[in-house]
């Protein structure tokens, strides 16, 4: 193990007082934003409160479609087609619902038209802004670049030259020595987490070397929950192979596409725990005759417990006790068997697994926090030992809560289906994964169980 460990960046800036420089930076298009639309309101109000509202959904649309975040190369000109779409969509909407009101009308669309013009104007002052303060090292962001070779060069040298970026390189990472590098070469993928930890390394990027990139998978994905933002250059990027929207940028020419982080991250973690929360216990509610019915046949019609409780493996390998109706007989089959034999199935447990009423009690799981309503489904201890020895990225899945649906699910993969398409699509999901998607996924799980598929 090679670790050239690099001196850090902020030698010369206490943490504390680095940090908040960043939150400053991180909220100077959030502040502007917020300051031009209140400019607006101020003077086109009108006293009309759905002028208010609507200076209220701008600005939480502006804030929800990403475009406040900090980009390292912000374009004014890339940004003003999908500004003016944001603060349209809401002025569109209220007055259709005002329009008989040709005053409230007039006012809405004057706070709008002033708005657009006057985030615009902030947007190009806040970058300008923003820009200073790069210039002058006001909170530099460390930055370890993977792959010495000569996109990974190129890269570190822009930064030197270019400090309005806001990177300060620390080095390289890869399986080689780099000849005629600007900045050492301190390990190789496996070195990536302490190298990270002793520099205060905040963005990595991904350039092409010479390390294997299905090791590099494993290695970044380890790095899902440090405060860091991964950017990648894309392949082929000379023939213009890149993707638009808010998650590109580009360092002198070369560009950068983010990786998405948001399954895992504190604040979506949270949002998608109040979206469990809520809708587990409502569908709990509304659920509550069915659940009593069925607990009530289940008692009835043999002996043993009403629920069957088994330990599964969800959130970073921690095993819990997952909760179903019991649909065989008790102490029927063994828990390393893949599929349940029938002749332990009883009648009454063939119509809840037909129908997935036994998954209800899962909803309790939830509550409990032991599993989400949407993610990779959790397996048995057993099992879980064995795909993972034999399934490439099997434990990957493991990142985010168990889930009673999923994306795989709701794609036909359950019961006895390849488990490498399973591994495949949950981590697709919880690469893309939003709150938008698990919405998505609940309707069509909602929808196969009403048409019994």
């Amino acid at each position: 193990m090679r670790v050239e460990l690099a001196g850090s960046v902020e030698a010369t800036q206490s943490r504390p007082a680095t940090a908040a420089r960043r939150l400053v930076l991180d909220m100077t298009i959030v502040c502007i934003d917020a300051v031009a639309i209140l400019v607006a309101l101020e003077l086109y109000w009108g006293g009309y409160s759905v002028s208010l509202l609507l200076g209220v959904i701008i600005f939480c649309l502006l804030m929800c479609s990403g475009s406040q975040r900090l980009s390292i190369s912000p374009r004014l000109e890339q940004e003003i087609p999908a500004l003016l779409a944001w603060i349209a969509i809401p002025f569109v909407v209220v007055t259709a619902l005002v329009a008989n009101h040709p005053g409230k009308v007039e006012s809405a669309a004057k706070v709008t038209a002033t708005a657009a013009v006057l985030v615009i104007v902030g947007r190009g002052l806040g970058h300008n802004i923003i820009r200073a303060a790069r210039v002058r090292a006001w909170a530099p962001e460390p930055t370890l670049i993977v792959g010495a070779g000569e996109v990974g060069g190129a890269i570190a040298t822009a930064l030197q030259e270019h400090r309005e970026y806001g990177l300060s390189p620390v080095g390289f990472l890869d399986s080689f020595d780099g000849v005629g590098l600007s900045m050492p070469v301190l390990g190789d993928a496996h070195d990536l987490l302490p190298i990270v930890h002793h520099n205060n390394v905040t963005k990595v990027i991904i350039a092409f070397g010479a390390m294997d990139e299905s090791d590099m998978v494993e290695i970044l994905r380890a790095c899902d929950r440090l405060p860091i933002e991964i950017h990648v250059v894309p392949r082929f990027f000379e023939l213009g192979v890149t993707t638009g929207g808010n998650r590109y940028d580009d360092v002198w020419g070369i560009p950068l596409v983010r990786l998405r982080r948001s399954a895992v991250r504190g604040a979506a973690r949270r949002s998608k725990r109040l979206f469990d929360v809520i809708v587990a216990a409502a569908a709990l509610l509304l659920t509550a005759p069915l659940f009593l019915a069925a607990a009530l046949a289940v008692r009835l019609s043999t002996p043993g417990p009403i629920l069957l409780r088994q330990r599964r493996v969800g959130q970073d390998g921690r095993e819990f006790e997952l909760l179903k109706f019991r649909s065989m007989v008790a102490n029927g089959g063994a828990d390393t068997a893949w599929l349940a034999a029938d002749n332990y199935t009883t009648p009454v447990g063939r119509i809840l697994r037909r129908t997935s009423v036994d998954e209800l009690p899962q909803l309790v799981n939830v509550l409990r926090g032991d599993m989400s309503l949407v993610g990779p489904r959790p397996e048995r201890p057993y099992f879980v030992t064995q795909f993972t020895a034999k399934v490439r990225r099997y434990n990957d899945r493991h990142r985010v809560p168990a889930g009673i649906t999923g994306w795989a699910q709701v794609h036909g993969l359950k019961g006895d289906t390849p488990i490498p398409d399973r591994v495949r699509f949950d981590n697709y999901y919880i690469e893309h994964w939003s709150l938008w998607r698990d919405f998505v996924i609940v309707a069509k799980t909602i929808g196969k169980l009403l048409t019994f598929h």
